[in-house]
């Protein structure tokens, strides 16, 4: 199991949100390119970077992106935020991220889905974000009626590259993540599953990766990198003892 590091990036800065909510922001640096090098050079293999202003909005900071991804190569990059049609995936791409990370519209129109995963399915990644069963979508601030296994399932028929699974209420809150329903997605969705929202602590790491067998192959951690609750070394020796 791998430790992602996330860069959540808005109005050209470097924040973390409090359980997904766009008034709960905390800036952490004025240079989103800088915390990414970091990040990078302390030896991460792969970084999850947001465009925030994209999930409540449109994208607009696909130069940044692009900046970012160059910077760090050649550590791969997984990017998401706002990407609602095949015009703003395809933005991601080119501007060199290794796997575009699609939430809202692929959880509500699964013919979008089985396109761009026909299109681009090892590129793809799903973005289940959840609030209890259901998917929270537009920015986390609605649920759909679909659950987090439906989407799932429809994820691994139509061919993408991994789930990216968030439990909205507990991300930004270090108070750990939710292991038994990332267990149980993974389980019935029989595809990889990269973990995310909650992470605080080396153990919080460790209880993920004592449970990697089921198909959690990597873990996104934000909040507690930036606060110095947890170093980046830490949290890579951690997953690897778990394991």
């Amino acid at each position: 199991m791998i430790v992602i590091p996330a860069v959540d990036v808005r109005d050209g800065r470097c924040v973390r949100l409090r359980e997904g909510r766009a008034d709960a922001e905390t800036v952490f640096s004025e240079d989103p390119v800088a915390m990414a090098t970091r990040w990078a050079v302390r030896g991460a293999r792969r970084l999850h970077v947001v465009d925030l202003d994209g999930a409540f909005g449109k994208p607009r900071q696909t130069a940044l992106l692009a900046k970012i991804v160059a910077a760090v190569a050649p550590v791969p990059v997984e990017i998401g935020g706002g990407l609602r049609d095949v015009a703003a995936l395809e933005s991601v791409l080119e501007a060199g991220a290794r796997w575009a990370v699609v939430g809202t519209r692929a959880a509500l129109d699964e013919r979008f889905l089985r396109e761009i995963c026909g299109r681009y399915g090892a590129r793809i990644i799903i973005a289940v974000d959840a609030r209890g069963e259901h998917v929270a979508v537009k920015g986390w601030t609605e649920l759909a009626d679909i659950t987090v296994i439906e989407v799932g399932q429809r994820a691994r028929q139509a061919g993408a590259a991994a789930l990216l699974y968030t439990d909205v209420s507990r991300d930004g809150t270090e108070r750990g993540p939710n292991v038994d329903d990332t267990v149980a997605l993974a389980r019935a969705v029989e595809m990889p599953i990269l973990a995310s929202g909650g992470v605080g602590s080396a153990a919080d790491i460790a209880a993920l990766a004592a449970v990697a067998d089921a198909g959690i192959e990597g873990v996104v951690v934000g909040r507690a990198l930036y606060t110095g609750a947890l170093s980046l070394s830490d949290a890579m020796c951690a997953a690897a003892r778990g394991a």
